[in-house]
């Protein structure tokens, strides 16, 4: 059960400010600017995300892709700042205009959580095995909306009916271990949501779930949004997935995007060598039955990248320009970018192979959500 806290919130809030009306109304409700990540180490500094620029509008959903290793998981959590002080950032992460990078550690305990939910990947070693699942939820509704006592117990008990889990007054009372992977995930996103959050970051939320289950959570996280606005941001080395959910894409690879563009235009036309691989690894669900060609080669460790274009080593279209120079974003068409030093003459080419269709691009750009997903399970 939920106890009175003895201990009253801050009241240190953050204001949401919200533009004025036909104003500033584009404006991103997330941003990241020139954002770096490097790691300090006995040996020096390590750095493992260049130069990352990102928006999330208001109640949109950006999919980040890649491979594990990419990169993808630390830029966010750097950003939220979690990963501790040998996590060394630069640039800037604007939420709602303001610069979190010069937040307190006490504003940013009230962005975490607040206007910032957050869903890990492994439920399990998120929640305390030893508080209740309804102290849990209590804790984030007394420090994010100042709820207590029976307020807050009505409240877990709406949030636990919301996320889909039944018996609620018999859940608020259990333990982690006492629950299914799946109905820890469903609690994890209870939790994150118990702040009414702006922005929903989802960090492989069910990449330790059978087929099934995630599909459900996936509805479920589908449903928030479109019930909710909020904006989500869907970090997932699985492009169906991201497909599923996501109205932008941004593909990171060795610490950089490499591509970015609207679902439905990175899907029907990806114009990044990376990107197209990734999609190539996807087997067609009609046609001929053809060999799967997957990415050759690893992503490069940090500590070791190659110079210039770090996809080059595993490219086949790379040229000895690829070598000396790490390309930059430029424009692949309308709010679609590459960062591909041969951008225009694959472009080309790639426009007459488009007269014969890849069955693989084809499939799934016009696939709906679930079959994207049985595709990429």
């Amino acid at each position: 059960m939920i106890a009175a806290s003895q201990h009253p919130p801050s009241g240190r809030f953050l204001p949401l400010v919200h533009p004025p009306a036909g104003s500033a109304a584009a404006a991103p409700l997330l941003s990241l600017e020139d954002f770096t990540v490097s790691f300090l180490h006995d040996g020096g500094r390590t750095h493992v995300v260049h130069g990352i620029d990102l928006t999330l509008q208001r109640g949109e959903a950006l999919g980040i892709v890649g491979e594990s290793g990419c990169g993808k998981s630390v830029t966010w959590l750097a950003a939220l700042r979690l990963l501790g002080k040998r996590a060394v950032t630069s640039g800037r992460v604007l939420l709602n205009g303001r610069d979190m990078c010069a937040f307190s550690e006490r504003d940013m305990a009230d962005v975490r959580g607040g206007r910032i939910g957050v869903i890990f990947q492994d439920p399990t070693s998120c929640l305390n095995p030893v508080l209740s699942i309804g102290a849990q939820i209590g804790e984030a509704l007394r420090l994010h909306r100042g709820l207590t006592g029976k307020a807050a117990q009505r409240e877990a008990l709406r949030l636990l009916d919301r996320v889909g889990i039944a018996d609620a007054p018999r859940r608020l009372r259990q333990y982690a271990h006492e629950l299914s992977g799946g109905m820890n995930q469903r609690v994890m996103i209870a939790i994150a949501l118990a702040g009414e959050p702006d922005v929903l970051v989802a960090d492989e939320p069910t990449t330790a779930l059978d087929a099934t289950i995630q599909a459900q959570i996936l509805d479920l996280i589908r449903d928030i949004r479109r019930d909710t606005g909020m904006g989500l941001v869907l970090i997932s080395h699985d492009l169906g997935v991201i497909a599923d959910l996501c109205d932008r894409v941004a593909v990171m690879y060795a610490g950089r995007v490499v591509e970015t563009a609207a679902t439905d235009d990175l899907l029907g036309s990806p114009r990044h060598p990376y990107t197209r691989g990734l999609m190539a690894a996807l087997p067609s669900l009609e046609g001929p039955r053809v060999r799967l060609t997957p990415v050759g080669g690893t992503v490069p460790s940090p500590d070791a990248m190659p110079p210039g274009c770090a996809f080059a080593p595993r490219c086949g279209h790379a040229q000895t320009e690829c070598n000396g120079q790490v390309p930059s974003l430029r424009p692949a068409g309308q709010r679609h970018l590459s960062a591909c030093l041969r951008l225009d003459a694959l472009g080309r080419e790639w426009e007459r192979k488009a007269r014969r269709p890849d069955p693989v691009l084809q499939d799934l750009g016009q696939l709906d959500g679930h079959e994207r997903r049985e595709l990429s399970a």
